[in-house]
């Protein structure tokens, strides 16, 4: 298997630590608000990573945690807090807002068919650990007190951009935020371990420590939380790309401090999901969700099989269009795979090299466009449905795109918001036959049919079944 590998900027051979077990890390939500469908295509990509590690025989334990302390507004220690002003928005306390919010994420991943990781821990469960680490830092030099919060000392690296390209004269002061610098750092790049200086006079979440009563900063959650869970030595520890600076910097600035030996041997990281203004983002306000996706009437595995038309490391720009022709094609692909005939021995010569075809595109650094168009060539070849099946279905172990589970709509039920929005579509295609306007009303229809709503037109009015 090849992966390409963020801190040796090149696709490399995967070499596990270990035969026994893969270490696998993945950052897990802010869970202040609902995931939008960008954040959710990294989840997909970390899925089909795993799944394939797995497909190939490897033992993987996989860690992620849930962030519901600690993360402010910009990743640069600075701003509000997530969790904060998730609590504010909606009158709630802070972990009534980190377990619905939870609830929320794995429901989407559950619709979008991302197995759940074998271990997810909220940084709420870890503060004996990260305390334990900070104090090693501080005894060993890594860290300062200043302005009552401990802060990581950077300038004691001799690397510290080992995974970003940055350099100290570009860094801005705040990623994500126009914000004033911290004058309690020594040096612009420093991050903190340990706030007791919070300016929220009503921060719900605050512990003991040596330093004073307080919290975590972001960082330092998810290099205790993969050391807890996966020891000392990581194999790959996954993120979006807007983790790479400072979120990953710092996990491998504080982590191999605290251990004085290199921590993970590979960082795999997803692009951004891009709609037409830009990189998609909580802080605009109205953002896509997957039960946006549903009220439009699409299937989110259609969401799925978009993200998976498309490579990993390329930005992937979302648009309804597009969307509407996935959906289209994923129900014929479905229905064609309904209509295979099941009997019959099964050609495990075939099966076998077909295998192997999928592990040398899929294994490639996730070529998952490539692993879908294998699925079509399988559907070509001469041998017997029932091979064609087992080896689809073999397949879609990684994939998850539900291929094998019959023809797409055969027992679809209307819930209330996709009556609703079919019944917009139909007013909106109405005005637009009023117009005389055909083209728009051609369009609706259309659109409709790629999600498999087929508009009648009678006598009484318009009405619609589902196939």
């Amino acid at each position: 298997m090849k992966i390409y590998n963020t801190l040796t900027k090149k696709k490399e051979v995967f070499k596990p630590i270990s035969e026994e077990q893969v270490g696998m890390y993945t950052c897990g939500p802010t869970v202040y608000h609902y995931a939008h469908i960008g954040n959710l295509r990294t989840y997909i990509m970390e899925d089909v990573l795993e799944k394939e590690l797995r497909y190939e025989g490897y033992n993987v334990k996989r860690v992620m945690n849930i962030t519901d302390v600690g993360h402010l507004s910009s990743d640069a220690d600075t701003g509000e807090d997530k969790m904060l002003k998730g609590a504010k928005r909606e009158h709630k306390t802070v972990m009534e807002i980190a377990k619905f919010y939870t609830d929320a994420f794995f429901d989407d991943c559950n619709k979008l068919n991302i197995k759940r990781p074998d271990v997810v821990e909220p940084a709420t469960n870890c503060i004996d650990d990260f305390i334990k680490v900070i104090t090693k830092l501080l005894d060993d030099g890594y860290a300062y007190i200043a302005g009552g919060n401990v802060y990581f000392d950077t300038s004691k690296l001799d690397k510290y951009y080992t995974l970003s390209s940055h350099n100290e004269e570009e860094l801005m002061v705040g990623v994500r935020d126009d914000v004033d610098e911290d004058e309690n750092k020594k040096n612009k790049t420093d991050f903190v371990l340990w706030f007791t200086k919070s300016k929220f006079d009503n921060q719900e979440l605050k512990w003991d420590s040596p330093w004073g009563v307080g919290y975590p900063g972001w960082h330092i959650e998810c290099s205790c939380i993969s050391m807890k869970n996966l020891g000392e030595y990581l194999d790959i520890h996954c993120g979006g790309i807007d983790n790479i600076f400072p979120h990953h910097t710092n996990e491998i600035a504080q982590s191999e401090s605290y251990l004085g030996h290199k921590w993970c041997n590979y960082w795999f990281h997803v692009h951004h999901l891009n709609d037409k203004s830009g990189k998609m983002s909580k802080s605009k306000g109205d953002f896509l969700t997957v039960s946006l996706l549903e009220s439009k009437g699409y299937d989110p595995i259609v969401y799925r099989m978009f993200c998976l038309q498309s490579h990993y490391r390329k930005p992937l720009e979302f648009s309804y269009e597009v969307m509407d022709s996935v959906a289209a094609g994923y129900k014929k692909l479905r229905n064609r795979i309904a209509k295979l005939n099941k009997d019959g021995e099964v050609n495990m010569e075939a099966a076998k090299e077909y295998k192997q075809k999928f592990i040398d595109v899929v294994g490639n650094d996730l070529n998952t466009a490539s692993g879908i168009t294998l699925i079509y060539d399988v559907l070509k070849e001469d041998f017997n449905d029932a091979t064609k099946f087992y080896i689809i279905k073999d397949f879609d172990y990684v994939l998850s795109l539900n291929l094998t589970d019959g023809e797409v709509g055969a027992n679809i039920s209307v819930d209330s918001d996709l009556e609703a929005y079919i019944n917009e579509m139909i007013e909106k295609r109405a005005a637009a036959k009023k117009e005389r306007d055909f083209a728009t009303a051609d369009g609706i229809r259309d659109e409709l049919a790629a999600k498999g709503i087929i508009l009648k037109d009678t006598r009484e009015g318009t009405t619609y079944e589902i196939q």
